[in-house]
């Protein structure tokens, strides 16, 4: 039976990977001057207590957080462009939420979340949610604004060169992949990947797409072209933490 994780990137999130990765990007945001302050974030005395189902949880949420924070500029003159901030229903120890769930919204193409009956709900999660999905319009149109602004085909064309750059390096770069032998041996990987259509080959240089390599200095690490990083998260090794993203 297909294990149901956190849910998948373009269908959304469960609400506990939201409340923590608004958490995270609380602690990591850039602080404007003073004097340049549009859109405040709550003073964020009071250090966050995360709580991660598991580690796909735990994966997501810092992914989703400092995907925010990379575009942390944007989504908040989408936000001010479009009049969706200020809100008074919404107090400024909820705007790290607002942001994350705002960048979330638009990578999904302003579309509706797809929840399941056995997620727990949090209400500021599904406050949130619910308010910026009713200015989806609203908050689209700011997007596109910006984008022509910006002659920008897609939001990442508006992020500086440089990160652009890293960006496009780190997508290239192999994927890591940890055993966890307390949970299988190596010989159990790979007769599982085998069934999944993988073969495994000498090293990197032999790559071609389901393939996969030892670490040349680690018995229980797999490394995997980058290509292959949605499939990964999709398998059951993966569900069941017998394989570890690194």
């Amino acid at each position: 039976e297909k294990r149901t994780k956190t849910l998948t990137e373009k269908n959304g999130y469960h609400d506990s990977v939201y409340m923590n990765a608004a958490k995270i990007f609380q602690g990591i945001h850039t602080e404007k001057r003073k004097d340049r302050i549009l859109v405040r974030y709550g003073d964020g005395s009071v250090p966050p207590t995360l709580t991660f189902k598991d580690e796909y949880s735990q994966h997501v949420s810092y992914e989703l957080a400092f995907s925010a924070l990379k575009y942390q500029d944007l989504l908040e003159e989408i936000l001010l462009d479009s009049c969706v901030y200020p809100c008074q229903s919404i107090p400024d120890e909820l705007t790290s939420l607002l942001v994350v769930m705002l960048y979330d919204l638009q990578d999904r193409k302003f579309q509706a979340r797809e929840i399941f009956d056995e997620e727990e709900p949090v209400a500021e999660v599904r406050k949130t949610e619910c308010y910026l999905y009713n200015f989806r319009t609203k908050l689209a149109a700011a997007l596109a604004r910006c984008r022509i602004k910006h002659g920008a085909l897609s939001i990442e064309y508006i992020l500086p060169e440089t990160v652009r750059k890293q960006e496009q390096r780190a997508s290239a770069l192999p994927l890591c992949v940890w055993i966890n032998t307390f949970k299988i041996s190596l010989q159990d990987v790979f007769r599982d990947l085998k069934k999944k259509g993988f073969t495994r080959v000498e090293s990197v240089s032999d790559f071609d797409h389901y393939t996969y390599c030892m670490d040349q200095h680690c018995n229980d690490v797999l490394v995997f072209p980058s290509s292959l990083k949605e499939e990964l998260l999709n398998l059951d090794l993966f569900a069941d933490c017998k394989l570890l993203l690194q």
